[in-house]
């Protein structure tokens, strides 16, 4: 704190943003005093403006989204432009469930608007988010080089990774940081690994030499095109699908999800675009293993995944049955008599606070198989993480199975005709 008053009080003592801030936010301060823009003259004024200069008036202060950042890094702006995390809040938008919680969770960025919120926005998006009352989600950049320090080295930590990447639906910080890369990586930190050490992090991976044009073979959903040519596997597929709205459950053909899919850039749609990732992803495994030991790992995820589709499958069409024989009733919001994951826990498929004695208890099971259980089941294998892969991911599911089986067993026998 003295560092901060010396720089105060001789450095910048004419700027009335410091000189005010210093008392208000001191911290903020001396982020910036020790950030690169302190030192390259860029100011408050040069991201925030000159409006604000009072307290009362505080939200005429701009808060600057990425194109004031690519005003000088107009090549990481056009890089993450390119990548899977400039679609963050996209992806966040194109999913129903999203329109069915609370705002603070969303463009409050309390739930899963904290890190969707990544993704440049229209001009439209940013009322509609000011308009609600919500000023502080407008920015990528510092979701990963966080305020006011704006640090290089701090994005790329894998700790700065795990701010998202964790949890319920993702647990990739948990899958890495337990598993050998992860190891490995801490030791090294440690210095119980020479310097030379390969310690793969995720940026190692995900982000290589700085790029900020981030892609998965997979993608979020886990499903792609073309459909398998394993018959049982491409029928399993399907089958998601039609419980992701991408498909009419009926006819088989294609729904207006599936171009917010596209537009999403949720899945691979063709082989061309999955290759390319899957190549991108062995040329970086290369890096320490051989080829051919990089590709079997690959492929056993592929595998498994097929696998796991197998029991997502039969726990989609147990349910699936229950609506067909009227035991479960359509939720007006669903788009068809079917199971409908994107909804989430929303299984009434309505707002938050409406027809609660509606929710659904066995699609929130089935809603737990698909985005918890088996996210983990496949994510493990790519993730290097024998016990995820295991005890998280396959056992669960297999447990999530068995309940649904039970629940429908006991449903059919209390429900009145």
């Amino acid at each position: 704190m003295t560092f901060l008053l010396l720089v105060a009080g001789n450095l910048w003592a004419s700027d009335n943003c410091i000189d005010c801030h210093t008392k208000v936010s001191p911290r903020m301060v001396m982020d910036w005093g020790a950030s690169k823009h302190s030192k390259n003259e860029v100011t408050c004024s040069t991201c925030h403006g000159e409006d604000h200069k009072t307290a009362e008036d505080y939200k005429m202060a701009k808060l600057p989204d990425e194109a004031v950042c690519a005003e000088c890094h107009e090549e990481q702006f056009e890089s993450f432009k390119m990548g899977k995390h400039n679609l963050g809040w996209t992806v966040l938008n194109a999913i129903p469930a999203t329109h069915m919680a609370p705002d603070e969770l969303i463009e409050g960025g309390r739930g899963c608007g904290g890190c969707h919120n990544m993704g440049i926005r229209t001009e439209e998006q940013k009322k509609d988010q000011l308009d609600k009352g919500y000023r502080y989600q407008v920015n990528s950049c510092d979701e990963c080089h966080t305020r006011h320090a704006f640090s290089l080295k701090e994005a790329q930590n894998p700790r700065a990774c795990q701010q998202c990447h964790m949890g319920y639906d993702h647990p990739q910080w948990e899958m890495w940081s337990s598993s050998k890369h992860g190891t490995r990586y801490f030791a090294k930190k440690d210095g119980d690994l020479p310097e030379g050490a390969a310690a793969p992090t995720c940026q190692t991976c995900h982000l290589p030499d700085g790029t900020h044009e981030n892609h998965t073979a997979w993608g979020f959903l886990g499903v792609r095109l073309p459909l398998p040519e394993d018959k049982q596997e491409a029928a399993d597929r399907v089958t998601i699908l039609k419980a992701l709205g991408v498909l009419n459950p009926e006819t088989g053909e294609p729904t207006a999800i599936l171009d917010a899919v596209k537009a999403a850039d949720m899945a691979r749609l063709d082989q061309a675009s999955w290759e390319k990732e899957r190549n991108k992803m062995l040329a970086t495994c290369t890096q320490c293993h051989s080829q051919s030991y990089a590709k079997e790992q690959l492929d056993m995820g592929d595998a498994i995944l097929g696998k796991a589709d197998r029991l997502m499958a039969e726990a989609i069409e147990t349910v699936a049955a229950l609506y067909k024989e009227g035991i479960i009733e359509k939720p007006a919001g669903y788009p068809h008599n079917y199971p409908f994951l994107l909804t989430m826990m929303h299984t009434n498929g309505a707002n938050w606070d409406t027809d609660l004695d509606k929710l659904s208890y066995i699609d929130q099971v089935l809603v737990q198989m698909y985005m918890k259980h088996r996210m983990r089941a496949y994510q493990a294998f790519f993730h290097v993480n024998p016990d995820y892969a295991y005890w998280y991911g396959w056992n669960m599911m297999t447990q999530d199975l068995g309940e649904i089986k039970e629940l429908a067993k006991t449903m059919r026998a209390t429900h009145k005709k």
